[in-house]
């Protein structure tokens, strides 16, 4: 089981780090105005969402799903857990907005600005230290 789980925060930390770092390319993205730059951030933006954000956030699922089946009725019984399911699945809609928004950069359908995407950025922070606070600390 320690294995499962120190895969798990391995996913976890890779997942974030792509989550982090791809609204920050569209802060970027939105802001430039030359053909060349763009061009770059498109292939930036796509290498980050298919090569490391969704694999990390594939294996983030089937880790997670492994360790509660371990022992389903503990965990699917906690309140803690409960909210912590609800939080990834926000995660899981976040992430897939951000492939969404990925597709209209890169069919220079973008309409939003480099201040959406800067407060779009703060979003998973937010989710992150919740998440962290129920998974150790377990407060109901």
């Amino acid at each position: 089981m320690l294995w499962i789980k120190a895969f798990h925060i391995i996913a976890v930390i890779c997942w974030f780090a792509a989550i982090f770092y791809l609204p920050r390319l569209f802060v970027y993205h939105a802001d430039t105005q030359d053909d060349v730059s763009k061009e770059r951030f498109k292939i930036m933006e796509r290498k980050l969402y298919r090569g490391i954000m969704t694999p990390s956030m594939i294996v983030v699922l089937l880790l997670g799903g492994w360790l509660i089946s371990l022992n389903p009725n503990y965990y699917l019984s906690q309140g803690w857990m409960q909210v912590k399911i609800v939080l990834v699945l926000l995660l899981v809609g976040f992430h897939f907005y951000c492939g969404y928004l990925l597709k209209a950069f890169s069919d220079d359908k973008n309409s939003k600005s480099h201040k959406f995407f800067r407060v779009l950025n703060e979003v998973p922070v937010f989710m992150l230290v919740t998440i962290v606070i129920l998974a150790v600390v377990k407060p109901f």
